[in-house]
C-alpha cells in the first residue's frame, strides 16, 4: 500500500479528501488569529493593568472623551476632576487608557 500523498487523493478525478477541505479553512483561522485577535487581547490586557494600577493625580481620557484627573478611587468608580470645581464619578471600564504626555 502506498503513502497519502496529494498525488493519489486526485488521482481518482473526484473531490479531494475531506481533511484536505478543512486546510484553507484552518490556515485562514490562524491567520485571522495572529492578525486581529491576538493583538486585540494584548491590548485589552495592557488597558485592564493600566486600569488596576490607577493612583490618585493620575491624567485620564474616557472613552465619552472626558479628559481628567483621578481624585478618587473605588472598587468600581473613579473621582474624575474635569476642571476647578467640576468632580464627576465614572465607572473604571469607562476609562480609555492615561492621557499621554504630549497632550499635555
Amino acid at each position: 500500500m502506498a503513502a497519502f500523498s496529494f498525488v493519489t487523493a486526485f488521482s481518482n478525478g473526484g473531490a479531494p479528501s475531506a481533511l484536505l477541505q478543512f486546510v484553507p479553512i484552518v490556515l485562514i483561522f490562524a491567520i485571522f488569529y495572529f492578525v486581529l485577535l491576538a493583538p486585540m487581547r494584548r491590548r485589552q490586557k495592557a488597558l485592564q493593568q493600566t486600569i488596576e494600577e490607577l493612583k490618585r493625580g493620575d491624567r485620564v481620557v474616557t472613552t465619552g472623551g472626558f479628559y481628567g484627573e483621578v481624585v478618587g478611587i473605588e472598587s468600581r468608580d473613579l473621582m474624575l476632576k474635569l476642571a476647578d470645581n467640576v468632580k464627576v464619578r465614572v465607572a473604571k471600564s469607562a476609562v480609555a487608557g492615561l492621557e499621554s504626555e504630549e497632550q499635555g
